[in-house]
């Protein structure tokens, strides 16, 4: 248990049976009237992002979030396995809570997975990764650099729109929140 007070970004709330992470909040003294706290709090399964309004001091109960880093090993149908780095203990993550990082996933990458009592809620990746462009169509003569757009697909099955100039076999930078194309590498 913890206190209004003791808020802060980052802090995972057990809220009726529900986890949900404090994105934003914010201690207001009205000029009369007591004090609350002002809160945005995203679900940790669904995304989910609420509003919410506490009186200052009320007790709010924590949940304790183990964020280990963790290394992919392989797709197991739909699931994913992953290795603790320092006990190496094998974690399988379902496909759902893995999501959209799966298009930027390559075994033996790391990756920050959190659990909740021994059940994985979510993983965070680096920023941005590496991948391969298996696939794309040849650029045409006289397309230029800053000319536009087409997509690519990468080493793991992942569609990226990418410069005209780049050509299959190259190694591109993406970004693993939006998908972007950030450059050569």
């Amino acid at each position: 248990m913890a206190s209004t007070n003791d808020l802060k970004n980052g802090l995972v709330l057990n809220l009726d049976g529900e986890l949900w992470s404090v994105v934003e909040f914010q201690h207001v003294k009205p000029g009369k009237g007591g004090a609350f706290v002002r809160t945005t709090l995203k679900n940790v399964l669904s995304g989910k992002v609420v509003d919410k309004t506490f009186n200052a001091g009320t007790k709010v109960e924590t949940a304790t979030v183990d964020k280990r880093t963790m290394q992919y090993l392989y797709a197991d149908g739909e699931d994913y396995v992953f290795m603790d780095l320092e006990t190496f203990d094998q974690i399988t993550v379902p496909g759902g809570t893995v999501g959209e990082a799966a298009n930027y996933l390559l075994p033996e990458a790391e990756a920050i997975v959190a659990t909740h009592e021994g059940v994985p809620l979510y993983i965070e990746l680096s920023t941005s990764v590496v991948l391969e462009v298996t696939y794309t169509e040849p650029g045409l003569q006289g397309d230029r650099s800053t000319g536009g757009n087409k997509p690519a697909t990468v080493e793991t099955g992942a569609t990226v729109q990418v410069p005209l100039f780049i050509t299959t076999g190259e190694k591109i930078k993406v970004d693993t929140r939006d998908g972007r194309y950030l450059g050569r590498a």
